[in-house]
Parts: C-alpha cells; sequence; structure tokens
C-alpha cells in the first residue's frame, strides 16, 4: 500500500513537471504567444480544434492570402474573411508568429534540436510562419535576400517534415 502511494506520488509528480516543460517549451518556441491579450484578458490562440478546423485552415490556405510589408495577415476571400476561425488566424499570424529574418533562423534552430513531438499549436505556428517566410522569400528583390529567406524555408519545412514522420 504504501509502495502504491509513493508510485502515485511519483507519477503525479512526473505529469506536474512534463506540464510545466511543455508550457516552457512552448513559450521557447513563439515567445509572444504568452504575451497575447485581448480585451485585457490574456488569450492562448490555436486554430485547429477538429477535423473542419483543418479543413478550414487548408481551405485558407489554399485561397489567396497575404502578408503586407508590416505583417499584416489577410485573406483575399471575402467570405473565408469574415469567419470567426479567421480571426483566430490573424492573431496568430499578425501577434504571434515571428516576422523578422533573425526571429525565424533562431525558431528554426530552436526547432532542430526539439525532440519528440510538437505540440499542436506548436505545428500551427510553425506552418504559418513557414507560410509567411514563402511569402517573403518570393517577394524578395535582392538574390542575398532571398537566399537567407529560402534557408529559413527549408528549416522550417524539415522541422514540420520531421514532427509529421516521428513514430512514438
Amino acid at each position: 500500500m504504501v509502495t502504491l502511494k509513493v508510485l502515485l506520488r511519483f507519477g503525479l509528480l512526473c505529469c506536474c513537471l512534463r506540464t510545466c516543460a511543455s508550457r516552457c517549451r512552448t513559450r521557447t518556441l513563439f515567445p509572444a504567444a504568452s504575451r497575447v491579450k485581448r480585451e485585457s484578458v490574456v488569450v492562448n490562440p490555436t486554430f485547429c480544434s477538429s477535423r473542419s478546423d483543418a479543413r478550414l485552415l487548408f481551405e485558407i490556405l489554399m485561397a489567396d492570402i497575404h502578408f503586407g510589408p508590416t505583417g499584416a495577415f489577410s485573406v483575399a476571400d471575402t467570405e473565408l474573411s469574415s469567419l470567426r476561425k479567421t480571426k483566430h488566424l490573424d492573431v496568430i499570424c499578425e501577434e504571434i508568429i515571428p516576422k523578422t529574418l533573425p526571429d525565424i533562423l533562431r525558431l528554426v534552430s530552436e526547432l532542430s534540436h526539439h525532440r519528440g513531438h510538437l505540440h499542436q499549436e506548436d505545428f500551427e505556428r510553425t506552418l504559418m510562419t513557414l507560410v509567411f517566410a514563402s511569402q517573403k522569400m518570393v517577394n524578395s528583390a535582392e538574390e542575398h535576400q532571398r537566399e537567407a529567406w529560402a534557408q529559413s524555408v527549408t528549416g522550417l519545412f524539415r522541422a514540420l517534415k520531421t514532427d509529421l514522420t516521428l513514430t512514438d
């Protein structure tokens, strides 16, 4: 009976440590996620919570989306842009994902050292960072800028591919 109590306490301690560690890891990958506020309430926005949300994300990504020079996110399809879920994606894209090349390269470096599967919100944010970096790469006028953005796109793609092909 005593050993069962000890094992239960140890298991509870491990669960608490894992929860704290995963929260710290999420903040490390996307530090801006811990600072997002909407109407004076801190939120941690995520997009996908079901298969229909994943299909909607695919539809939005296949639609004509743009990131402005300041990183402002917009969807050309008015029907898609008016959806409430698109507003969550707007918050993720405008306030959480990194927009500068040094910040994105830092993320790529941290993702390359990451072990195990990414949390769902980290996967979504990495995917949207990949989309942002891809658009920056395509819109770069100078060759050296295009190569630097291409390096970040390659690193982000490699991280997502690794996460998808990782076996438990």
